[in-house]
Protein backbone atom coordinates (compact mmCIF):
# COMPACT_ATOMS: atom_id res chain seq x y z
CA UNK A 1 0.00 0.00 0.00
CA UNK A 2 1.42 3.40 -0.92
CA UNK A 3 2.06 6.09 1.68
CA UNK A 4 -0.77 8.34 0.49
CA UNK A 5 -3.37 5.59 0.81
CA UNK A 6 -1.98 4.58 4.23
CA UNK A 7 -2.17 8.18 5.43
CA UNK A 8 -5.77 8.46 4.18
CA UNK A 9 -6.74 5.32 6.08
CA UNK A 10 -5.00 6.60 9.21
CA UNK A 11 -6.84 9.91 8.90
CA UNK A 12 -10.15 8.04 8.58
CA UNK A 13 -9.30 6.09 11.74
CA UNK A 14 -8.43 9.36 13.51
CA UNK A 15 -11.77 10.90 12.52
CA UNK A 16 -13.70 7.85 13.73
CA UNK A 17 -11.77 7.78 17.02
CA UNK A 18 -12.23 11.53 17.45
CA UNK A 19 -15.97 11.28 16.74
CA UNK A 20 -16.40 8.47 19.27
CA UNK A 21 -14.39 10.50 21.77
CA UNK A 22 -16.53 13.61 21.28
CA UNK A 23 -19.66 11.46 21.60
CA UNK A 24 -18.54 9.95 24.90
CA UNK A 25 -17.21 13.28 26.19
CA UNK A 26 -20.45 15.16 25.50
CA UNK A 27 -22.52 12.38 27.12
CA UNK A 28 -20.39 12.71 30.25
CA UNK A 29 -20.44 16.52 30.32
CA UNK A 30 -24.22 16.74 29.78
CA UNK A 31 -24.87 14.33 32.62
CA UNK A 32 -22.35 15.94 34.96
CA UNK A 33 -23.96 19.35 34.49
CA UNK A 34 -26.95 18.06 36.46
CA UNK A 35 -25.76 14.87 38.07
CA UNK A 36 -28.58 14.70 40.59
CA UNK A 37 -31.19 14.98 37.84
CA UNK A 38 -29.45 12.17 35.94
CA UNK A 39 -29.37 10.07 39.13
CA UNK A 40 -33.09 10.55 39.75
CA UNK A 41 -33.88 9.75 36.10
CA UNK A 42 -31.84 6.53 36.30
CA UNK A 43 -33.55 5.47 39.53
CA UNK A 44 -36.91 5.98 37.83
CA UNK A 45 -35.83 4.03 34.75
CA UNK A 46 -34.77 1.02 36.82
CA UNK A 47 -37.56 1.12 39.41
CA UNK A 48 -39.31 -1.88 37.81
CA UNK A 49 -36.17 -4.03 37.45
CA UNK A 50 -34.39 -6.41 39.80
CA UNK A 51 -31.59 -3.91 40.45
CA UNK A 52 -31.60 -2.37 43.93
CA UNK A 53 -31.82 1.42 44.04
CA UNK A 54 -28.41 1.84 45.69
CA UNK A 55 -26.74 0.00 42.80
CA UNK A 56 -28.56 2.09 40.20
CA UNK A 57 -27.61 5.25 42.08
CA UNK A 58 -23.97 4.21 42.37
CA UNK A 59 -23.90 3.46 38.63
CA UNK A 60 -25.56 6.75 37.75
CA UNK A 61 -22.84 8.65 39.60
CA UNK A 62 -20.03 6.64 37.99
CA UNK A 63 -21.21 6.47 34.36
CA UNK A 64 -20.84 10.20 33.53
CA UNK A 65 -17.27 10.29 34.89
CA UNK A 66 -16.41 7.16 32.93
CA UNK A 67 -17.90 8.65 29.75
CA UNK A 68 -16.00 11.90 30.28
CA UNK A 69 -12.65 10.19 30.90
CA UNK A 70 -13.06 7.74 28.01
CA UNK A 71 -14.05 10.64 25.76
CA UNK A 72 -11.03 12.76 26.67
CA UNK A 73 -8.65 9.84 26.18
CA UNK A 74 -10.13 9.00 22.78
CA UNK A 75 -10.07 12.63 21.65
CA UNK A 76 -6.39 12.86 22.57
CA UNK A 77 -5.51 9.37 21.41
CA UNK A 78 -3.93 8.72 24.79
CA UNK A 79 -3.97 5.20 26.24
CA UNK A 80 -6.27 4.49 23.29
CA UNK A 81 -6.45 0.71 23.58
CA UNK A 82 -7.29 0.94 27.30
CA UNK A 83 -9.88 3.67 26.67
CA UNK A 84 -11.48 1.52 23.97
CA UNK A 85 -11.57 -1.47 26.31
CA UNK A 86 -13.16 0.63 29.07
CA UNK A 87 -15.64 2.05 26.58
CA UNK A 88 -16.58 -1.42 25.38
CA UNK A 89 -17.03 -2.60 28.97
CA UNK A 90 -19.18 0.45 29.75
CA UNK A 91 -21.36 -0.32 26.73
CA UNK A 92 -21.68 -3.91 27.98
CA UNK A 93 -22.98 -2.63 31.32
CA UNK A 94 -25.41 -0.30 29.53
CA UNK A 95 -26.65 -3.13 27.30
CA UNK A 96 -27.27 -5.20 30.42
CA UNK A 97 -29.29 -2.35 31.92
CA UNK A 98 -31.31 -1.89 28.76
CA UNK A 99 -32.01 -5.61 28.69
CA UNK A 100 -33.31 -5.51 32.26
CA UNK A 101 -35.62 -2.69 31.24
CA UNK A 102 -36.59 -4.54 28.05
CA UNK A 103 -35.69 -1.36 26.21
CA UNK A 104 -34.76 -2.97 22.90
CA UNK A 105 -34.65 0.31 20.95
CA UNK A 106 -31.97 1.76 23.23
CA UNK A 107 -30.15 -1.58 23.23
CA UNK A 108 -30.02 -1.48 19.43
CA UNK A 109 -28.30 1.89 19.59
CA UNK A 110 -25.87 0.60 22.22
CA UNK A 111 -25.01 -2.36 20.00
CA UNK A 112 -23.92 0.12 17.32
CA UNK A 113 -21.56 1.63 19.89
CA UNK A 114 -20.24 -1.87 20.61
CA UNK A 115 -19.51 -2.35 16.90
CA UNK A 116 -17.64 0.96 16.72
CA UNK A 117 -15.58 0.08 19.79
CA UNK A 118 -14.75 -3.25 18.13
CA UNK A 119 -13.74 -1.58 14.85
CA UNK A 120 -11.54 0.96 16.61
CA UNK A 121 -9.94 -1.76 18.75
CA UNK A 122 -9.43 -4.12 15.82
CA UNK A 123 -7.78 -1.42 13.71
CA UNK A 124 -5.70 0.08 16.54
CA UNK A 125 -2.52 -0.16 14.45
CA UNK A 126 -3.94 2.71 12.35
CA UNK A 127 -3.81 5.02 15.40
CA UNK A 128 -1.09 7.24 13.93
CA UNK A 129 -2.58 10.65 14.71
CA UNK A 130 -2.53 10.32 18.48
CA UNK A 131 -0.59 11.12 21.60
CA UNK A 132 0.08 7.40 21.88
CA UNK A 133 2.02 7.56 18.61
CA UNK A 134 3.99 10.61 19.78
CA UNK A 135 4.93 8.77 22.99
CA UNK A 136 6.56 5.92 21.06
Amino acid sequence: MNDSKQTTIQLAYFILRLTMGVNMFTHGVARLLDLEKFNMWMIGQFSNTILPEFLVSLSSYMIPFAELIIGVLLILGLFTSRALLLGALLITVLVFGSGLQENWNVMSSQMIYAIFFFILSYLIELNRFSLDNLRK
